[in-house]
């Protein structure tokens, strides 16, 4: 099955190494208007998820900056490689999965304590990709999970300032967030990074908002805060856990099992790789952060709260898909 949300867009902007392969501190704004600011949903594997990924860095004219925990696609490989010919491109990769798979002055490997574990690119100072998507072969392939594309300057620029801190040998530290809230018609958007956000406080904000229902999706969940807010929400909640770590010491598979929320695990023979909240059928939370304990406070991570009907019917529909 394949779907795609997509919220139309505005936008062009520019600004720009070469890369070969192998196989600020600003006064922190709160809350900004910004005409046209557009977003885009998609969900593997039922979407082509390696062609989006492709696409989107084949149209830069300018700029390429990412930051990946894993990387294993030849696809996009060869594609930045290609691009780092006529734009500015550079790569932040993971210490833990880097394998010399792609090399040259463009590219730096994160020596971070414990992961460098984003999954984002900058384009052309106005367009941001992220979501749980590593771009490798399982990711894509076989794992389910999402990619958001957000056409907006400011949403761009705090990608680009959280970037150059990676770039910088800057890991698990930095300045907060320089614009935390994004508003258009119809669509708000805020966006974090942990651990200087504290991501695990704006998950947990946002759950209390809840008037209806919560659903989620969590590869990976250990927070027992967050568990504890939707207990004491006492809504409609479901859940999905990805099966193999809902078995974990730490998960809290069991536990709301046993206070009578609705949690499955999933039935994917590979991973169920979302870090998704979905509030009263119109919030989503997404991005990279897990909510566990070192995706708060040592990793570094990203996170985006989409506040809009139409994005999170898609995110739904991929939910109640994995729920069959």
């Amino acid at each position: 099955m394949k779907f795609a949300v997509i919220i139309i867009l505005l936008f062009s902007s520019a600004i720009g190494g070469c890369i070969g392969s192998i196989s600020g501190n600003a006064i922190k704004k709160e809350s900004i208007y910004e005409e046209g600011m557009g977003i885009e949903a998609y969900f593997c594997p039922g979407d082509s998820c390696e062609n989006i990924i492709l696409e989107s860095i084949s149209n830069a004219k300018n700029s390429v900056h990412c930051a990946f925990f894993d990387l294993d696609l030849s696809s996009l490989i060869d594609a930045i490689a290609e691009k780092s010919h006529s734009a500015d491109v550079k790569v932040v990769i993971d210490k833990n999965n880097y394998e010399g798979q792609i090399k040259g002055q463009g590219v730096k490997v994160a020596d971070s304590k414990q992961y460098m574990h984003n999954k984002f690119c900058i384009l052309d100072d106005n367009l941001v990709l992220t979501g749980s998507t590593n771009p490798t072969n399982n990711d894509v392939n076989f794992n389910n999970n999402n990619i958001v594309i957000i056409y907006s300057k400011y949403i761009a620029e705090n990608y680009e300032d959280e970037f150059n801190e990676l770039w910088d040998g800057v890991y698990a530290d930095g300045e907060k967030v320089k614009y935390e809230k994004i508003n258009s018609e119809n669509l708000i958007v805020e966006n974090y990074f942990c651990p200087e956000d504290d991501c695990r406080e704006k998950v947990i904000k946002t759950i209390n908002e809840a008037m209806h229902n919560i659903y989620f999706m969590a590869f990976s969940f250990t927070d027992e805060s967050i568990a504890d807010a939707i207990l004491f929400k006492n809504l409609e909640t479901r859940g999905i856990f990805e099966a193999l770590q809902a078995g974990s010491q730490y998960s809290q598979f069991q536990r709301l099992k046993d206070f009578g929320i609705d949690v499955i695990k999933d039935k994917n023979r590979k991973n169920m790789h979302h870090k998704v909240f979905i509030i009263d059928n119109e919030t989503v939370i997404t991005g990279s952060y897990n909510p566990t304990g070192s995706g708060n406070s040592v990793n570094d991570e990203n996170l985006v709260i989409i506040r809009n009907k139409g994005i999170a019917r898609g995110f739904v529909r991929e939910f109640e898909l994995l729920r069959q």
